[in-house]
């Protein structure tokens, strides 16, 4: 599936009286993330970030860290594909 991309939205987190926390992000993520990774490999997923639009929900670092949460057990290798490699190979930067 060659130019497949599928982004994840905010489920509504920037409903809450307080903003989320990185582990609330990633329990809420975790199970679409997960299976998209398992479904076609970390060479073919990537990270990415919607901010600032975002902006309403959280910070710039809170999005980011529970993507670290998520890859916490993640190979070296499989944390570089999912935080650079493969958006690098994607938007040809190398």
């Amino acid at each position: 599936l060659g130019g497949l991309g599928m982004r994840l939205f905010g489920f509504d987190v920037h409903a809450g009286e307080l903003p989320p926390s990185s582990e609330e992000l990633a329990t809420l993520w975790r199970p679409y993330i997960e299976t998209c990774i398992e479904a076609f490999g970390p060479a073919r997923a990537m990270f990415e970030s919607n901010f600032p639009v975002d902006k309403g929900s959280g910070s710039y670092q809170l999005f980011w860290n529970a993507f670290k949460r998520i890859a916490a057990g993640c190979s070296p290798d499989e944390k570089t594909a999912l935080f650079s490699g493969t958006a690098r190979r994607f938007y040809r930067l190398d």
